[in-house]
């Protein structure tokens, strides 16, 4: 998830639904035999919602400041939510007839450790980066 969020915070929407949708859905298919499609389609929906802030964050201009980081932040704990909370469970019902109980605590408790993730992990993924990519973009040619 960590990844996830870098990736979509630096090249947008398009790139964290990709990466949501593929990535969960080839480690399911590798891991498990089998694709549990009403988990996958709620990573592409954190993927779009963070890279839909992707120009906010200024990661690539080297503008990722304490407040961007507190904007990201925001921005994964509201999508984790929406991902988690709602649209995970509410699939796995429509789906594969899940029991309610049991789906809306698995998705709170994916909600808790994708937040913690991406928080911690995420953060620090993207800090560094923004030093590293604004630094490069410094250079000056010589006369």
């Amino acid at each position: 998830m960590a990844v996830l969020a870098f990736l979509s915070a630096i090249f947008g929407p398009a790139t964290g639904a990709v990466i949501g949708l593929l990535g969960h859905a080839l480690g399911d298919a590798l891991y498990y035999g089998s694709v549990w499609w009403s988990w996958v389609f709620p990573e592409a929906v954190v993927g779009i919602a963070i890279g839909a802030f992707a120009r906010k964050f200024a990661v690539s201009d080297g503008g990722f400041t304490k407040g961007k980081m507190v904007l990201f932040n925001i921005v994964q704990v509201i999508a984790n939510a929406v991902a988690w909370i709602i649209v995970a469970p509410v699939l796995d019902i429509a789906v594969y007839a899940e029991p309610a109980t049991k789906v809306f605590l698995q998705g709170a408790f994916a909600f808790l450790g994708n937040i913690i993730i991406i928080g911690v992990l995420g953060t620090l993924l993207l800090a560094t980066y923004s030093k590293i990519a604004g630094k490069s973009s410094s250079l000056k040619k010589e006369d």
